[in-house]
């Protein structure tokens, strides 16, 4: 019987198909595949996306903040560069499994984790994106606080008035959220180019006023010897990784939506890499000038934009915020909404589950976690990337290596279908899992293998990857070999040419 329809590469339900899965209790319309009419973002609207969420000022400060580290400026892009490229790997990887079956993360992860067990990478997904939320918005808090300080001389005196802009901007955040993903699509629109101009007036106000780029573009690095710089190049390549590893497991979330694979896959491969240098450089040169305007490094574009007339704080504040709201309504509401809306599907909407993340990223103190960059890059990026890796590990090691792309659509929305595994849990993603992170964590009890753990991110990675492949052998939830074809309907693409497989 045939089950799904596959059509120019991208695979759909029968309308009769979809009726029946209905009343599934895994089943909701946040979280079932996208049908063919919804296949509709573009090149354009991904390398939108993806401009729009790499401006954000933690973008800035990571680039800024590791020439406090030590390495010169080229040191710093090269680093930032190298780590977009090694992380837009796993994104491309995963964006094929979201574009060909149109499903979001937290189903994609039943495929490897069972109905139930899905709930451990998207909840390990969705912890990391209220970390991020509550990061950005604290930003955001931050420049609107600078203004109103820099304007209202009173607004400094009134008791509390950095918590009260917090609420307030935290409830901005979390009210845009509630329109779901095609926002997030003109939002991005509006925002990639209005942030990617100011970016660029400040470069050139930066060094007009320096008389010169400054000095920091011509210090060289901290470091005499080759040692000495990978001892930081390591942690800090992580840190970049782990900056975007988290749009690397829910990229599903947007790609589901995408017209082709080819739009796609090239739109993502330029606009990642090269904003995230290109803003890089821009940060850099910029820090570099203040230490010639204002006698010192200012890395922290918030304290920038501090010293500046109130009516440049004003527009900086509104670019400020817009930027911090971009990303966080992108990359940081999606995934922990729709894992928290994967819980009880037929009772918890997409909104209910904005607010629980937004909830949980106050608890989660962004204050603290951006009260120096050691915190930032070291503590918080380095950490999350050590549990982020081996998931996505797994993931990319299910659908390439052990299905071959190849699924039963239906049946992840099925409590007796194939992906609910032993009561719901596929014991190999778990092991695989634990494996993942427990061999890097040994690098910060073994002294000796510290390179484990200052690389976590990447040996997770690979090493979740084999341990997957090699367990999930001759599993039962693999498709045989012609029961892909039996199930699926290939049509001819629009032009009437034969599809390739």
């Amino acid at each position: 019987m045939k089950t799904q329809i596959e059509q120019n590469g991208i695979v759909t339900l029968p309308e009769d198909v979809a009726n029946s899965l209905s009343d599934s209790e895994l089943w909701n319309d946040d979280l079932r595949p996208t049908t063919e009419k919804e296949h509709s973002w573009t090149g354009l609207n991904f390398a939108t996306l993806w401009i729009g969420m790499c401006l954000c000022i933690p973008a800035y400060t990571m680039a800024s903040g590791m020439i406090s580290l030590g390495m010169n400026w080229w040191q710093a892009i090269g680093t930032i560069f190298l780590g977009n490229v090694i992380v837009l790997i796993p994104i491309l990887l995963n964006s094929h499994a979201g574009t060909k079956f149109g499903i979001p993360y937290p189903v994609f992860a039943r495929l490897w984790f069972g109905s139930k067990g899905a709930h451990i990478p998207s909840l390990a997904r969705a912890v990391v994106a209220a970390g991020w939320f509550g990061i950005n918005t604290w930003i955001g808090t931050t420049a609107i606080d600078a203004l109103l300080s820099a304007s209202f001389p009173a607004w400094k005196n009134l008791t509390g008035h950095t918590a009260i802009i917090f609420a307030l901007f935290w409830a901005l955040n979390v009210g845009v959220a509630y329109k779901g993903p095609e926002a997030i699509r003109i939002l991005s629109l509006i925002a990639a180019p209005v942030v990617g101009v100011s970016s660029i007036i400040l470069m050139i106000w930066a060094f007009t006023h320096a008389g010169g780029w400054g000095p920091i573009l011509s210090t060289p690095s901290k470091f005499s010897t080759n040692g000495e710089f990978l001892k930081v190049f390591f942690p800090a390549l992580t840190g970049v990784i782990a900056f975007w590893a988290t749009l690397a497991l829910n990229i599903p979330d947007f790609c589901r939506y995408a017209k082709n694979q080819k739009s796609q896959m090239i739109a993502q491969s330029f606009s990642l890499p090269l904003t995230m240098s290109i803003f890089s450089f821009i940060g850099i040169a910029v820090t570099s000038a203040t230490v010639v305007i204002f006698g010192s490094a200012i890395w922290d574009p918030v304290q920038l934009l501090a010293k500046f007339p109130p009516f440049i704080i004003f527009l900086g504040t509104i670019i400020i915020a817009m930027a911090s709201l971009t990303i966080n309504v992108g990359a940081n509401i999606v995934a922990p909404a729709r894992a928290v809306e994967n819980l009880y599907p037929k009772r918890i909407t997409f909104g209910l589950g904005a607010l629980i993340t937004g909830l949980f990223a106050i608890l989660m103190q962004p204050w603290y976690i951006m009260s120096n960059f050691g915190n930032y890059i070291f503590g918080w990026l380095g950490t999350y990337g050590a549990l982020l890796g081996p998931i996505d590990g797994i993931a990319i090691a299910d659908y390439w290596l052990v299905r071959r792309r190849q699924m039963a659509l239906k049946e992840l929305y099925e409590l007796n279908g194939r992906y609910n595994y032993s009561s719901g849990y596929n014991k190999n993603g778990v092991y695989a899992l634990i494996i993942g992170v427990a061999i890097p964590v040994l690098g910060l009890i073994v002294p000796g293998l510290r390179f484990l753990w200052d690389n976590a991110w990447t040996f997770g990675l690979f090493i979740s990857m084999f341990a997957y492949t090699y367990l999930m052998k001759g599993d039962q939830s693999v498709l045989r070999p012609g029961e892909y074809e039996s199930i699926t309907e290939v049509k001819a693409e629009k032009t009437m040419e034969p599809i390739a497989k």
